[in-house]
């Protein structure tokens, strides 16, 4: 099997670094360090992501949408963690399947980006592509591509998954601690009363199983995963390795990592690179998308029909999804594919204001979702997941939510590298919102 064949292809979004032979003394560095994850954890998730495909599970992944190496520190990887483990605790209880639980995290450093520059005050520099590739500041030293930089995400994704499983293993997950703090969040939101009778349902729950005595191991951790968009091909190249049980190719970098809208050709080198390693992928689906598209996606990437290896993560936009995802979900159904579906309701929802902040609204994002669970639920099929971009921060990136967020706080702390991001609040009405849906 060729690795490498991918290097003879069109390969999207790549930087164009200026020093090829510094580039190939980063790769050879990184090549030769201890992966971030193992082989067995990604076919561990690609086997609960087969039950999503089943429709016996459900899929929460978020995160941040840009990662950058500031960020990771214990109190940041808490924040996004806890309101994480909020999320899930209820929609596993609304849903009675169990959550698959994956982060946007240890990896998320690089972007792509709908223009190669960027023009201000008729200056114009590198457009910045995520701290894996270039700094964020707007100056011709840090907008410079800087391969160094491949191995400082490598360090800084080495620290949050240290920091993750401290956490998830470590007592900080505990069930009944995750549903202490949704109690607070039920008390303190302006949304909070709608979701009283949930809140008082969990606690109930949770009280009966006390009073029998009843306390599995699977109260005090829980199982989570690592995912990034392997968009910078050198990266993910150095660090896919032969996984030594089976003789096959993993991508070491990550649990799950997915190729995204602009980098989905399918005579192109993601698509490519993709096709080889074992890991489970991803693909995300915009507007454009045909039913022929993704049977072509499905058949380079998923030739053998496995369940849990390819997951389709739409990205419609709430105006478009009713119209769209119904000719989609149907052609593959009928084909017999085993994918798994999940709606990231954010991309295609973004726009800007007059301010010039890059925004969502949030009821577009939940319309989104409710529109992704009505095709579903109309089709007879199963509504897999969500994938979101949010922080565990009281940021002011999106419009409205519980605490009305206008277009005049933005500025207040808007603080994303990229893409605005759901605050702490936004992402747990969005969680109990997606409970109400799945109950019915």
């Amino acid at each position: 099997m060729d690795l490498d064949s991918w290097r003879a292809l069109q390969a999207a979004q790549q930087p164009e670094w200026p020093d090829p032979d510094e580039l190939e003394k980063v790769v050879a560095e990184l090549g030769g360090l201890p992966p971030l994850v193992f082989a067995g954890e990604c076919d561990q998730l690609k086997d609960q992501l087969a039950a999503v495909a089943r429709g016996e599970a459900f899929v929460l992944q978020g995160g941040d949408c840009a990662e950058t190496f500031t960020g990771a520190t214990a109190d940041n990887v808490r924040n996004k963690l806890k309101t994480l483990l909020q999320m899930a605790i209820v929609l596993t209880y609304a849903g009675r399947v169990p959550v698959v639980k994956i982060g946007r995290v240890a990896g998320q450093f690089a972007k792509p980006r709908s223009k190669p520059t960027e023009v201000r005050d008729g200056v114009e520099l590198p457009a910045y592509r995520g701290d894996m590739v270039n700094g964020f500041d707007f100056t011709p030293e840090a907008r410079r591509p800087d391969p160094w930089r491949l191995l400082k995400a490598y360090h800084s994704s080495a620290v949050t998954l240290n920091l993750a499983r401290a956490f998830t293993k470590g007592g900080y997950a505990d069930l009944r601690q995750v549903h202490a703090w949704n109690q607070d969040f039920v008390a303190g939101s302006p949304s909070g009363r709608r979701y009283e009778q949930l809140a008082r349902e969990i606690d109930q729950a949770l009280a009966f199983m006390r009073a029998c005595g009843a306390e599995p191991e699977e109260f005090h951790t829980v199982e989570f995963y690592s995912s990034h968009e392997a968009l910078i091909l050198d990266y993910d190249r150095a660090l896919t390795r032969i996984d030594s049980r089976t003789g096959l190719p993993y991508d070491v970098s990550a649990h799950m990592v997915w190729i995204g809208e602009r980098t989905r050709q399918l005579d192109g080198a993601h698509v490519d690179f993709f096709a080889k390693i074992r890991n489970p992928i991803g693909v995300k689906l915009g507007p454009s998308t045909t039913a022929d598209d993704a049977l072509a996606l499905i058949e380079k990437l998923n030739p053998a029909n496995e369940a849990g290896r390819l997951t389709f993560i739409t990205r419609f936009g709430a105006s478009k999804i009713r119209d769209l995802l119904p000719g989609l979900v149907k052609e593959i159904t009928a084909s017999g594919a085993r994918v798994a579906w999940i709606c990231d309701p954010m991309h295609g929802n973004t726009f800007e204001t007059p301010s010039g902040h890059k925004t969502r609204r949030v009821d577009d994002v939940l319309d989104e979702v409710a529109g992704f669970f009505e095709v579903h639920r109309a089709l007879g099929t199963h509504p897999g997941g969500i994938h979101i971009e949010f922080t565990g921060d009281d940021v002011t990136e999106c419009l409205g939510g519980g605490h009305e967020i206008n277009e005049a706080d933005l500025a207040t702390r808007y603080e994303t590298a990229c893409d605005p991001r759901l605050n702490r609040v936004q992402s747990l009405d969005l969680a109990f919102r997606v409970a109400e849906l799945y109950r019915g």
